[in-house]
């Protein structure tokens, strides 16, 4: 405990500690809970865990309607490493991971998109290309309170339609003096193959005050190295409905029933593909703050701050896997009674082994100045502005300059064989046509590489001033209105370059003497996806061959050259044939605001009231870069390539849209008892539409293959998500760090967004699938009494003559058009969802333990109907959540356990190559136990041991039912051990 000396200051402050309200919304929430320094009255600060649940709890305790709050242990010691992880401890807060860290956050059912993120009350920018911001990338040394505010204040940015995260970050002149805390730990993530076992991570904290406490700074700096292992099995999506062909009964299992006609009653689905792969990850992350403060006089303020981070993530993969198309390529299946092939025998197409390498760098700065004065007790006004940006880039690789893939296989074989009628992760076994289940070195060759550069960024610019008039002068129960505007200018926008397939691409011709032998290494999968049924040295294929990604790049462009090639020449260069797609969208947002609190009773009853109103106008302006589209190219078995217009003919397309929203608010508060709170709240909030719903324009997939003829058309004029939502809660608050809280929400939604998909043909893109001589080929196949797979057909069509002078087929006018799949965002009808969360925090007494657990349970109609292939609208990321958590701290040592856990639930709608359905995205339940160990050798010095996923749990996805398997992701328990010092 620290022994520190405060005075009172006049009723304006204490009524805004009271209220728990912020002052630029909330970004001085720190400064407004903190009161100035003096040598009369001696306060006792309990740290460590049982002082952040005490401080958490006074915080949801004062404030105005539903909001819960983190706050440090102590300076430099946030309760987690992660700030997303410390997040889902909050009731109806859960995780995404990516990497097995959390990254974003999920409140009562609605996901990242549906939540603002603010720094100090400043709205964040999402990360790269995007509204959703990644909280892995920010370190938690430097914060101080996480605040989790669920219901609406009009004086907060708009944007949080499920929450706003308000992150408070440290301030010097609220901790007078000078303090600082260094720390430094090992970790051991016990997947690591590669990279090193043991990664180091650094942080520092320094405050001090100078000139009788008128000046502050603070600093804190953070590194983290962590070196890794995802393991994962995949399917890029699953096809409805599919040509099936007629095949004897020996070779069909299907359980459906038949109709009057004797046709199977039902859909059915195969998929389109079944891949594995090893990722080996090297992860860096580095953060800075620095935050100066002046008080030239009593009452004024002025604070210029700083925070920027830079992550980087470094990975290499090798992968293996099958591709199939349908129709006549079936030789055999078997389906459920849901119809999804849990077993399928397929020709045609080819086999792979892939090196995959990718360095993506996600850079995020924020600069802000704020001036807080307090002019006298009545008026106290405020001018804040930022510049942030969020900027990621995929090709931080410097060699490379892009995301690289590599693939190499063979299209000799006879069939592969899908299997997943058994376990966790499906099977892929192929027939070589060496007559065995296993290629030879020397029969591998270079089917196509592939190279992606697309960086992203998002700006925020933001001016907000504030007044707040305290009522001295009118005998009502008015207690103050705060009153302001802003302007805030959004940026987000990205390109994407892409090389096209390189070097064939389909084995086409086929080059194998490219690859010496002994640049394969084959292995087993004993130590493969060993956490799952199925997986280890059970799986089929039981071997992989890697090979290293920089060889195999050398060898193909020293021998595939434009001399061998032609227009196919081997090329590194994301920018082959220029930018393929380039998007952004402007917002500019002016907002102004009134907001008023009251303080009156009602028989003997305590009721305080917030009340306000927000009023914002949007322009939209989107701007996109139009590729014209010339033909489609049937290049090999496998692949089919978009051509496009050269010479420059690119152009882009802006257009604009506009909106205005109107958003009331009123927060009810009753002390009904001296420990009972009673709350009621009522208002409407916003979020916006994604970015690639909003950005304009029309584009086509780049490598068009049948049953993946899809497209993309942006809408300006989408209208906001907006929610009307209803709170009750009560709250018990009976011991120092003790409650019990029961609470029901309800959110009614206009506005939603469907994405709608029709089918579409475009005059000049003619399609040789099933054309005049696509047809021919198949007649002569079958003539002989071959299988008409689409090698075959392909190879036929060569024979027939139909190709060009470098082997691939170009379509004819007389071929049929292409019928293009394209997706279009639109708003739709109203949605509902409702919900009970509920928590209790229990310190026993003056032993040391304690004991916090939460759960919320939510409903709603909207939901993804698995059984419709009619396109849907449903709410994505909605689930049932809890969390528990356990610790002991006495005597300097503190043990804490963790446990979070969510239920399954609709990660999106639509599948990389699903079929036109917008087949849905299912995360299966996830439960990780965390465990930290902290001992105080002394005052100043703390030895810790943190242990985080002890139980090993893995990520699992599934389509419309758990037979469509979609991932299976390992990673593993990791592990870390350090001291820290204070002073």
């Amino acid at each position: 405990m620290n022994n520190l000396t405060f005075k009172k200051t006049h009723l304006a402050s204490t009524l805004a500690l009271l209220m728990g309200t912020s002052w630029i919304g909330v970004s001085q929430a720190e400064e407004t809970q903190q009161v100035e320094p003096q040598k009369d009255v001696e306060v006792i600060e309990v740290s460590g865990v049982r002082g952040s649940l005490i401080k958490s709890m006074d915080l949801k305790r004062a404030t105005f309607g539903v909001m819960d709050a983190i706050s440090a242990e102590e300076m430099g010691k946030f309760p987690d490493t992660n700030l997303a992880e410390s997040l889902q401890r909050i009731t109806g807060v859960s995780v995404s991971r990516t990497n097995g860290e959390g990254s974003q956050i999920t409140v009562r059912g609605f996901g990242p998109s549906f939540n603002l993120i603010t720094l100090n009350g400043r709205q964040m920018p999402g990360t790269g290309n995007s509204r959703s911001y990644n909280l892995e990338n920010l370190s938690s040394e430097g914060v101080s309170t996480l605040e989790v505010y669920k219901t609406a204040r009009a004086e907060m940015p708009t944007g949080g339609l499920g929450a706003t995260v308000n992150i408070v970050t440290l301030k010097p002149l609220n901790k007078p003096g000078q303090h600082y805390s260094v720390s430094a730990k090992g970790i051991n993530d016990t997947s690591n193959e590669k990279g090193s076992d043991i990664t180091p991570e650094l942080a520092a904290v320094y405050s001090n005050t100078f000139a009788d406490d008128r000046f502050g700074v603070s600093v804190s700096l953070s590194h983290q190295e962590r070196d890794f292992q995802r393991q994962e099995a995949n399917i890029q999506g699953w096809q409805a409905n599919v040509d099936l062909p007629d095949l004897a009964e020996s070779k069909v299992i299907d359980p459906r029933g038949v109709d009057a006609d004797g046709k199977r009653i039902g859909n059915h689905f195969f998929p389109k593909d079944m891949n594995y792969s090893i990722n080996d990850v090297q992860r860096e992350r580095t953060n800075a703050q620095v935050t100066f403060q002046y008080k030239p006089i009593d009452g004024l303020v002025a604070t210029l701050d700083f925070t920027g981070s830079k992550a980087i993530t470094g990975q290499e993969t090798t992968g293996w896997g099958i591709w199939n198309e349908f129709g006549g390529n079936i030789n055999a299946y078997e389906l459920d009674e849901n119809g999804t092939a849990l077993f399928a025998d397929i020709g045609g197409n080819d086999g792979s082994f892939t090196a995959s390498k990718n360095t993506t760098e996600v850079e995020a700065r924020s600069v802000g100045f704020n001036l807080d004065w307090e002019i006298n007790s009545i008026w106290k006004v405020a001018v804040d502005y930022h510049d942030s940006s969020n900027k990621t880039d995929n090709g931080a690789d410097k060699g490379l300059g892009s995301d690289g893939q590599v693939i190499l296989g063979s299209d000799q074989l006879i069939s592969k064989i899908y299997d997943y009628r058994s376990g966790e992760v499906p099977h892929a076994m192929i027939n070589w046509r060496n007559g065995t289940n296993i290629l030879s070195p020397g029969e591998i060759d270079s089917n196509f590489s592939q190279f992606i550069h697309s960086p992203g960024e998002s700006d925020i610019q933001q001016l907000q001033v504030d007044a707040r008039w305290y009522n001295e002068i009118i005998d009502i129960p008015l207690v103050s209105v705060k009153f302001g505007g802003s302007r805030t200018e959004q940026t987000m926008g990205g390109l994407s370059a892409w090389s096209g397939l390189r070097g064939g691409p389909g084995f086409n011709p086929a080059y194998p003497q490219i690859f010496p032998d002994g640049m394969f290494e084959l292995h087993n999968t004993n130590n493969l996806l060993d956490q799952f049924t199925g997986g280890g040295s059970s799986l089929n294929p039981n071997y992989y061959y890697s090979f290293d990604f920089d060889e195999a790049v050398a060898r193909q462009l020293a021998f595939l050259t434009q001399d061998v090639m032609g227009s196919d020449v081997y090329s590194i260069n994301p920018y082959f044939d220029g930018i393929d797609s380039q998007s952004s969208v402007t917002e500019n947002t002016t907002a102004v605001y009134i907001q008023t609190e009251w303080d009156f009773k009602v028989a003997d009853y305590q009721v305080q009231v917030n009340a306000g109103l927000r009023y914002e106008e949007t322009d939209v302006t989107s701007t996109v870069r139009q590729r014209v589209e010339r033909q489609v190219n049937w290049e090999s078995a496998s692949e089919w390539i978009m051509q496009y217009e050269q010479g420059g003919t690119d152009n882009f397309l802006t257009q604009e849209g506009k909106h205005d929203v109107l958003l009331p608010m009123i927060d009810v508060k009753v002390d009904v008892t001296d420990d009972v709170v009673a709350r009621a709240s009522w208002g409407k909030t916003i979020s916006r539409a994604p970015l690639g719903d909003l950005a304009g324009g029309r584009s086509l997939t780049g490598s068009p293959k049948p049953g993946s003829r899809i497209g993309s058309q942006g809408n300006t004029n989408l209208l906001p998500f907006e929610s009307t939502n209803l709170d009750f809660t009560v709250e018990y608050y009976y011991g120092e760090g003790s409650y019990a809280a029961i609470g029901y929400f309800k959110k009614d939604v206009d506005n939603f967004i469907q994405t709608s998909i029709t089918q579409t043909s475009i005059d000049g893109l003619n399609d040789i699938f099933n054309g005049p001589r696509y047809l021919q080929a198949i007649a002569d196949i079958e003539a002989r009494g071959d299988q008409a797979t689409s090698t075959a057909i392909f190879d036929q069509m060569l024979a027939n003559g139909n190709g060009n002078a470098e082997g691939k087929i170009e379509p004819n006018s007389n071929d049929p058009l292409i019928v293009w799949n394209i997706s279009q965002p639109t708003n739709t009808d109203s949605k509902s969802v409702d919900g009970i969360e509920m928590a209790v925090q229990h310190l026993f007494g003056e032993s040391g333990f304690g004991l916090g657990i939460n759960a919320t349970f939510v409903d709603g109609d909207v939901k993804f109907d698995v059984n419709s292939l009619v396109q849907q609208a449903p709410l994505t990321g909605l689930s049932d959540s809890a969390n528990f958590q356990a610790f002991y701290e006495k005597d300097g040592l503190s043990v804490k356990l963790t446990y979070a856990w969510r239920d399954e639930y609709l990660i999106g709608v639509g599948q990389a190559q699903g079929s036109a359905d917008a087949p849905p995205q299912f995360a299966k339940s996830f439960g990780q136990w965390d465990m930290s160990v902290n001992y105080d050798v002394n005052e100043n010095l703390t030895v810790f041991f943190e242990g985080v996923n002890l139980n090993n749990e893995t990520e699992q996805g599934y389509g419309r039912y758990e037979e469509q398997f979609l991932f299976a992701r390992q990673y593993g328990p990791r592990y870390a051990i350090g001291a820290r010092y204070n002073f």
